[in-house]
């Protein structure tokens, strides 16, 4: 009995078993390690291609607002150095200059007529325009034409008609007015020639961005509303006003930043008259104190304070937007 037991107890026991891998987990590791090598070359080449792009954007739009940043700080002025560190003591001259605000006034004004106006209008025409035949088609080529066409192009166009001697006039004393208005000449008028053609140029745009919210609003929903006996009205305003609130969106933030940056007409039309910057805009604010007066600080702060309300007026008005959209 004894020698059974000590044999017993100097056999060696069998090893306890492995657990086992949990199902699939082989197979995960491997799909991981195969996917990673995968990924690598793609991120490479997504490198490669990207980096020209990325590059541009550093040296032409972020160095350039770094350099503005820094500049607003200081009195720079290449014609009449040292560059010395001021603080704020430019942005607080900006709240007592009198052609500044006169400038934000006038953007101010631009900006809400071309919102307004561009996004009636463009809605309208689009709606007469949301046929299948050749003959629209036609149409929404020609209404999308200037946007495509240079500021400056647009420009010369509108003044060889809005001038006194020009086209316009000449058709209104051609069926009896006799002192037709100074489109550009009269300061209570010129800005609102200057809005008209910037809203007029940025139509197609807005008619295009409305076509194709038109063309996304279901027809099913259309027929159900008129089963149960929604009028034309109706329709448009429960299905398809709802329906194109991303087109609204995305017209109302480009039109407001188009609006704020208007310096081309200005420039090529008025110079800021008639008068005393009566259509001068912040735009065109920092480029007349930039290389005329050589004025880059002061001129950095303007640009800076422009910066920023652009940004803040188009991300709130993104927001609020955003929130009426329909999800689909």
């Amino acid at each position: 009995m004894t020698e059974t037991q000590h044999g017993t107890r100097g056999e060696a026991r069998p090893a306890a078993p492995r657990p086992s891998p949990a199902p699939g987990a082989g197979g995960t590791a491997r799909a991981r390690r195969r996917s990673s090598t995968r990924i690598g070359p793609k991120l490479g080449r997504f490198s490669l291609f990207a980096l020209p792009g990325l590059l541009a954007y550093v040296v032409f739009v972020l160095i350039p607002i770094g350099m503005t940043g820094y500049y607003s700080f200081t009195n720079r002025n290449p014609f009449n150095p040292p560059t010395k560190w001021v603080g704020l003591r430019n942005y607080g001259d900006l709240l007592g200059d009198q052609e500044f605000r006169q400038a934000l006034v006038n953007t101010v004004i631009i900006t809400v007529i071309v919102a307004v106006f561009a996004n009636v209008g463009g809605l309208l025409i689009a709606m007469l325009l949301d046929r299948p035949t050749r003959l629209y088609v036609a149409l929404r080529a020609i209404f999308f034409t200037p946007v495509v066409l240079s500021a400056v192009v647009i420009s010369v166009i509108w003044q060889a008609v809005l001038t006194d001697d020009g086209l316009l006039n000449s058709l209104l004393r051609g069926i009896g007015v006799d002192d037709p208005p100074g489109w550009l000449s009269d300061p209570d008028l010129a800005l609102y020639s200057i809005a008209w053609i910037i809203t007029w140029q940025m139509l197609g745009f807005c008619v295009v961005v409305y076509l194709a919210g038109l063309q996304g609003v279901p027809r099913e929903l259309q027929e159900a509303a008129s089963i149960d006996g929604a009028g034309r009205f109706a329709r448009f305003r429960n299905v398809t006003w709802p329906m194109l609130a991303p087109a609204l969106t995305i017209n109302t933030v480009m039109l407001l930043i188009t609006g704020f940056k208007a310096y081309d007409q200005i420039q090529v039309i008025t110079n800021g008259g008639p008068g005393a910057g009566t259509t001068s805009t912040m735009a065109f604010q920092v480029v007349q104190t930039a290389f005329n007066g050589n004025h880059i600080g002061y001129s950095s702060a303007m640009a800076a304070v422009m910066l920023a309300l652009v940004a803040t007026v188009s991300v709130v008005t993104l927001r609020l937007l955003q929130r009426r959209e329909v999800t689909q």
